[in-house]
């Protein structure tokens, strides 16, 4: 067992180096309470484990809430579960603005029959909705939700789509399972891949997601990001990626999300029962099709920062590097920040130079308050 805690004063003479404690959307600020100011746990037909972690507790900045969606700008359904459809959904994410639905009062699992994809120019703002009762489901069979800033087919709206702001994506409130991104030249995002822009994720679920099983520098059953605007977190609240037994996301690494060179604000939630299937590490070992690390995240590129705050790693499980966190900064710029958080029991892998769990360069700073690493 190995349980390491600093005094909150190392948060407060660190943040100029780290970035963790600060006020503005990089991760600080006012809240309205635990979560943001959002209903109850989303519900499905399946049931499953509640959004977030329970014993969370961290404050949610303001740029982290909930959005608001009392003035939608199109509802899916007329009050009948009948009328909320895959062709709906599609058709209502690709035209943007504010999206909610009215499907009745029980809950609801929508099989999408072919991705739903954002259209670049369709926001600046786009709010995905899903008041605590709508599933979306992949039926196993493809990928639930695409944004690409770089797609010509999504309309290029600047001469950078590499490091452009809008669109901003919000999905809250909705539980995603089974997407499968397997095979997809896109390289991860079971539920959601999200290049360019911004993406936030609030009191949400993610169960039973999939894309390819081997390989290096691919993943995120749940969630695969990229090149998220001005570098700015990409914030994760009151969300929970697998949950328990028979919930958990596989993916070759990242088994609930995966990055390069994006930073993560992960506020009270839950990950998991996920895994990373694949063997040999990354770049993979010869003989081998690479990959494995990062049982609930994997993190890899330059200047970038893993934020936790009240969130829950536990029972993931890899085959080669972090069985809880896979970070790897290869410019040895990046750093973690774990506040209030709780890291145990995740299973296999390999060099821990620092923590138990979590694979790193040794040089990598990992500042750690009133959190259990064991």
């Amino acid at each position: 067992m190995m349980r390491r805690s600093l005094e909150l004063t190392l948060c407060l003479s660190v943040a100029a180096v780290l970035g963790a404690c600060g006020d503005d959307d990089r991760g600080g600020g006012e809240t309205t309470g635990a979560g943001g100011a959002t209903p109850g746990s989303p519900a499905h037909a399946g049931g499953g484990p509640a959004a977030g972690n329970p014993d969370g507790s961290c404050a949610v900045p303001a740029g982290a809430q909930a959005a608001d969606t009392s003035s939608p700008t199109t509802v899916i359904g007329d009050g009948t579960p009948e009328s909320c459809t895959s062709e709906a959904v599609v058709a209502a994410v690709a035209g943007g603005g504010v999206i909610t639905f009215d499907c009745g009062p029980d809950p609801i699992t929508i099989t999408l029959e072919q991705t739903a994809k954002i259209f670049n120019d369709t926001g600046p703002e786009i709010v995905i909705d899903g008041g605590g009762l709508v599933t979306l489901s992949g039926g196993g069979a493809r990928r639930i939700l695409y944004m690409n800033t770089c797609d010509e087919a999504q309309v290029w709206t600047t001469p950078s789509c590499d490091n452009q702001d809008p669109p901003r994506l919000t999905v809250q409130n909705l539980t995603f399972i089974e997407g499968d991104s397997t095979g997809d030249d896109d390289e991860g995002g079971g539920a959601i891949f999200a290049q360019g822009g911004r993406l936030k994720v609030v009191n949400s679920r993610f169960f039973n997601n999939a894309c390819d099983p081997t390989g290096p520098d691919l993943g995120g059953a749940g969630i695969r990001a990229l090149m998220q605007y001005e570098g700015l977190p990409l914030h994760v609240v009151n969300s929970t990626f697998g949950g328990a037994e028979g919930y958990g996301n596989a993916c070759a690494n990242g088994g609930g999300i995966s990055s390069i060179g994006v930073s993560w604000t992960l506020i009270n939630s839950l990950f998991s029962h996920n895994r990373a299937l694949g063997n040999g590490g990354n770049p993979a070992e010869a003989g081998t099709p690479g990959g494995g690390s990062g049982g609930a995240i994997y993190n890899d590129g330059d200047a970038m920062t893993l934020t936790l705050c009240g969130t829950r790693i536990e029972r993931n499980e890899v085959n080669a590097h972090g069985s809880a966190i896979f970070f790897v900064s290869n410019d040895h710029t990046g750093n973690i920040v774990i506040d209030r958080s709780v890291i145990t029991d995740n299973v296999g892998g390999s060099w821990y130079p620092t923590y138990p769990q979590i694979s790193n360069h040794d040089d990598t700073p990992i500042a750690v308050t009133d959190s259990t690493i064991e």
